[in-house]
């Protein structure tokens, strides 16, 4: 079988399994370029199409290619401006086309920083969500090393945590192109303090690390359990911190709830300052998008933004695939989408969420714990109002997605810290009360009958 036919077969197997839209705008113009050892490079036209079939379709890839051709062992994928073989025609011709209006260049890698230059505070969207991480990263750019070290961001996955750290790093490049910037995941530190090992050069690792005037480390949390890896960036971070070095950290928990983590690492990591970054609200999600669409010259209708902001509620990485995949509909079909056919495009793409507002959880908690709703605001340090405004705090935050400033706030304009200690509280308690998590989940069944 040729490459030509292999691919032929394989592309008519994934029309069968994806969308038309998806497969016209991500299967258009491909083909197998190179067959040779059990490794297949595939042609793409585009760097965008390239990172998308990489990280979205490689797996359904590989598995129909060696459905045709068993001996297939891996795929790689390259741009390449040669006329494909395969052709897929569209319904209609995507106007302008997509390569226009999504260009590859906002993907490219530093090789010195390993930062990527898309990621800078100019299109970092700021709101009530993130704006106490927004305010660390810029009191650290203006005077890294002296304060905020080290600085902690943790957030759930997809709300901009990456984005952040990464535009601290650019700028102060920006500030300052003598300062040795560089970033890296935990993961990859972990694999190349074993990979030290096992060739005998940790000695080069160590002083590769300690010349950095920033280190940033996204997912700490992958440290855990790792204890060589551990050590080796607690006297790395040691050797940075005391020469007056910034190191910046990223988490998709607080330090606190780290399991495995060494005390003398999790004491490093809390010895700065410590902020999270929430959900953002429907105001802060309209305005992503707005930036997005900017930035992308995206033509949308207001309207259709607004529909989006209201459907997706989970992260920032959901809010730009629906606004991406709402994009590629309106071209692919080659007119304005109605609020019909956003609708019915959101509903196929987006797990449903349950409505929920704040005095719903309010009632459910006092109902449970037998107080008056106006109890629980009340600034008491009495045990029975504690604990229930307590477990109000944890279930704002982790089922509203209430940030820090907004939980405070509601609470009679408590500080913030007052938050994140009832969180932080309450979610350990969690990990060795059976009794606390079973009456979460009878106040969490009672939002199901408060109207």
């Amino acid at each position: 079988m040729t490459k030509e036919e292999l691919w032929s077969k394989a592309l008519a197997e994934i029309e069968l399994a994806v969308s038309r839209a998806n497969f016209v705008t991500w299967f258009k113009n491909t083909r197998i370029v190179e067959q040779n050892d059990g490794v297949v490079i595939v042609g793409v036209p585009n760097g965008f199409s390239k990172e998308w079939l990489e990280n979205k379709y490689h797996k359904f890839i590989l598995k129909s290619l060696r459905g045709l051709a068993p001996e297939i062992r891996s795929i790689n994928y390259a741009i390449t401006q040669a006329e494909p073989n395969i052709k897929i025609r569209p319904k209609k011709e995507l106007a302008p086309v997509l390569d226009e209006q999504m260009e590859f260049k906002e993907f490219h890698i530093d090789p010195k920083t390993n930062l990527n230059q898309k990621y800078t505070l100019e299109t970092f969207v700021v709101g009530p969500f993130n704006e106490l991480a927004h305010a660390a990263a810029l009191a650290v750019i203006k005077s890294p090393g002296r304060v905020y070290n080290p600085l902690f961001i943790y957030g759930g996955v997809g709300l901009g945590k990456t984005h952040l750290l990464q535009a601290i790093g650019n700028a102060i490049i920006k500030n300052n192109p003598a300062k040795k910037v560089h970033y890296i995941s935990s993961e990859k530190f972990g694999n190349e303090v074993v990979s030290s090992i096992l060739n005998n050069s940790i000695h080069n690792f160590k002083e590769k690390y300690r010349e950095f005037d920033l280190l940033v480390v996204d997912d700490v949390q992958f440290f855990s359990g790792k204890t060589k890896t551990q050590e080796e960036f607690f006297y790395t971070f040691n050797t940075l911190h005391e020469a007056g070095k910034q190191v910046v950290f990223s988490s998709d928990r607080s330090p606190k709830l780290i399991p495995d983590i060494g005390e003398r690492l999790l004491s490093r990591m809390e010895a700065g300052v410590i902020v999270d970054i929430s959900e953002p609200e429907y105001e802060s999600r309209l305005a992503i998008l707005k930036t997005k669409t900017q930035e992308r010259k995206i033509d949308l209708p207001e309207k259709t933004l607004e529909l989006i902001a209201s459907s997706v509620h989970k992260n920032i990485r959901e809010l730009e695939g629906a606004l991406n995949t709402v994009y590629m509909q309106s071209r692919y079909q080659n007119r304005e989408l109605s609020e019909d056919d956003v609708k019915l495009i959101l509903s196929k793409n987006i797990k449903p969420k349950q409505v929920l507002t704040f005095g719903q959880i309010i009632k459910s908690v006092s109902d449970f714990y037998d107080i008056q709703e106006k109890a629980i605001y009340e600034r008491t340090r009495k045990t029975e109002i504690v604990k229930p405004r307590q477990v109000a705090m944890y279930l704002i935050r982790e089922d509203l997605g209430g940030s820090y400033p907004y939980i405070g706030q509601k609470f009679g304009g408590m500080d913030h810290t007052t938050a994140i200690h009832a969180y932080e509280k309450v979610s350990s308690e969690l990990k060795k009360n059976p009794k606390l998590e079973n009456e979460m989940r009878i106040i969490r069944e009672k939002y199901q009958n408060i109207k």
